[in-house]
């Protein structure tokens, strides 16, 4: 009889343990779902920018056509619907390159940098981009969660038995920095520019940044150097 309620307790106990665990586990998909809708609000305000951006920027370099285009075509990519967070990263990080070459533009058009609009649309761009961040990480630290308890033992057990599966993450492909070219003027020589003595201290012919150290003097050579032993006869 004692067996039979030692066996009893401990169904009962592994009953309760797998109730609690599945409801951890729906609670965590459900907070990757609501993080993943946060997500998606900012990417949907961004987009609404990009039209007012681009016609902003084509008011005063219209011939750009091309950048122009590459950004709405990426902005209609990115908009489509049925994306997951992999392949919406994935249109996100097209839509991003594409900005940044937009963004390049303004570079070359001192009057479109100082107008009012285009300011404040880049303002509130790069806040929009602030919140993608913060919420990108906030969901890829629930989608870590959620895909350590699915793939967990004993906890992938009832993973199973419910049918819930991991998550993805959305991770938007990093942009390389545009490397500035260097020009050295035209005829120089294949030996790189000149360097001229630096005025800063520790610099190239400047002043010496070890303790005690002094800055070297012209050498006359009509005054004797005592560091030269006089006595030595010359050949």
């Amino acid at each position: 009889m004692i067996v039979v309620w030692i066996l009893l307790g401990i169904v009962v106990l592994a009953a309760i343990w797998g109730v609690s665990a599945y409801n951890g586990l729906i609670g965590l998909r459900n907070k990757v779902e609501e993080g993943w809708r946060q997500i998606d609000v900012e990417l949907k305000r961004r987009h609404d920018l990009i039209p007012n951006l681009v016609e902003t920027v084509k008011g005063y370099a219209a011939h750009e056509s091309g950048t122009l285009e590459a950004v709405m075509k990426a902005r209609s990519a990115a908009m489509s619907g049925g994306q997951g967070p992999a392949q919406a990263a994935a249109s996100e990080g097209e839509l991003s390159q594409a900005l940044g070459r937009l963004m390049a533009i303004s570079e070359a058009y001192p009057d479109l940098k100082a107008n009012q609009n285009f300011l404040a649309l880049q303002q509130e761009l790069t806040s929009t981009e602030d919140r993608i961040a913060s919420s990108r990480r906030y969901y890829n630290a629930l989608v870590r969660d959620l895909n350590t308890k699915v793939e967990s033992v004993p906890s992938n057990i009832i993973a199973g038995l419910g049918k819930i599966g991991r998550a993805e993450y959305f991770e938007t492909p990093a942009i390389e920095a545009q490397v500035p070219n260097v020009s050295f003027g035209s005829g120089g020589s294949a030996a790189g520019p000149s360097v001229g003595a630096s005025t800063q201290p520790g610099g190239i012919g400047g002043p010496s940044t070890q303790p005690g150290g002094v800055q070297s003097a012209p050498v006359d050579p009509n005054v004797p150097n005592p560091n030269v032993d006089r006595n030595i006869p010359n050949d």
